[in-house]
């Protein structure tokens, strides 16, 4: 599974960042992301939340919980999965505009 290390995550969420460049990030997450949902392994499923909410701006990002108990793990997939998704979303909005 593909993992990146948190000062890259935010060296880049320090740059003015270009859309191709957060979709291209977030597009290697998302897959990282569903392969440990399919494959069960939620914890690390929640890492790569964590990672996600690292590189939105802090006006996006989520207060999110957790720790690396599996059922934890399953409650904060299950929880922030969505508002997460809208927060790609929102950000994605923003660089269209710059």
């Amino acid at each position: 599974m593909l993992s990146l290390p948190c000062p890259f995550l935010s060296y880049m969420a320090k740059q003015n960042m270009l859309l191709e460049e957060f979709d291209v990030i977030i597009d290697r997450m998302r897959l990282a992301f569903e392969t440990a949902q399919n494959l069960g392994q939620s914890i690390e499923a929640a890492k790569v939340l964590y990672q996600i909410n690292e590189i939105l701006p802090e006006n996006l990002q989520l207060a999110l919980d957790g720790g690396d108990d599996s059922t934890l793990a399953e409650q904060v997939v299950l929880t922030y999965e969505g508002l997460i998704k809208t927060a790609i979303a929102e950000y994605r909005e923003e660089l269209m505009v710059i």
